[in-house]
């Protein structure tokens, strides 16, 4: 079982004799009784399942200009429990955070997913640029405070791209670009906070 061998074993320090919950993919949630633990591996026996169905019937992707490392994590880990389907970060023309780390990315994005009880972890992606990202983006909506619609109003299509932009805001270039804008009402709000509420609101009208 690798790492999550380790975080039993090591963090979470389980022992034999334990009940734990495990999601199996297939849409159960297992009740393990442990009988071994180890680093390495972890063996028991399933003693209970239950149906479990947490994914949202909505697809919307987080597509975001690449933030200051906390603010990004943040992001990800949070979007991640709430419901977000996919990532896609992008260098936008005022971003201040700098570099790919798609290792790292997935692996919050993973950890987030095992802590919500998810049955999917969301991929995440990069782009070069806002143009290349919306070119791959599917029903793409940019998050501009000054748009004459507010983004609960957006109720079109089951699948959904929330573009957010940097703390800098975007560009008047970048802003050019969209077909279609949205807003979450006249109050700035940081990047990390947009994007958790634009997901609440986008996965509410969809019935996710």
């Amino acid at each position: 079982m690798g790492a999550d061998a380790t975080h039993l074993a090591r963090s979470l320090r389980a022992k034999p004799g334990e009940e734990i919950q495990v999601v199996d993919p297939e849409g159960f949630l297992l009740t393990v009784k442990l009988d071994a633990v180890s680093p390495t591996s972890v063996e028991g026996t399933v003693v209970a399942e239950t149906a479990h169905q947490p994914e949202p019937s909505a697809r919307v992707t987080i597509a975001i200009a690449n933030l200051p490392a906390p603010s990004l994590d943040l992001v990800l880990s949070r979007c991640t429990e709430v419901g977000a389907h996919a990532f896609v970060v992008f260098q936008g023309d005022r971003s201040v955070g700098r570099g790919e780390k798609l290792e790292r990315w997935n692996a919050i994005a993973r950890e987030a997913a095992m802590l919500a009880g998810r049955l999917r972890v969301p991929e995440v992606s990069v782009a070069s640029s806002l143009e290349v990202a919306f070119e791959a983006a599917e029903n793409a909506v940019l998050l501009d405070r000054n748009a004459p619609r507010r983004l609960a109003e957006v109720g079109e299509g089951t699948d959904v791209t929330l573009f957010i932009g940097p703390e800098g805001g975007w560009s008047e270039r970048e802003l050019a670009i969209a077909e279609a804008t949205a807003s979450l009402g006249p109050r700035n709000l940081r990047a990390d906070t947009a994007a958790l509420v634009a997901l609440a609101i986008a996965l509410s009208v969809r019935g996710g």
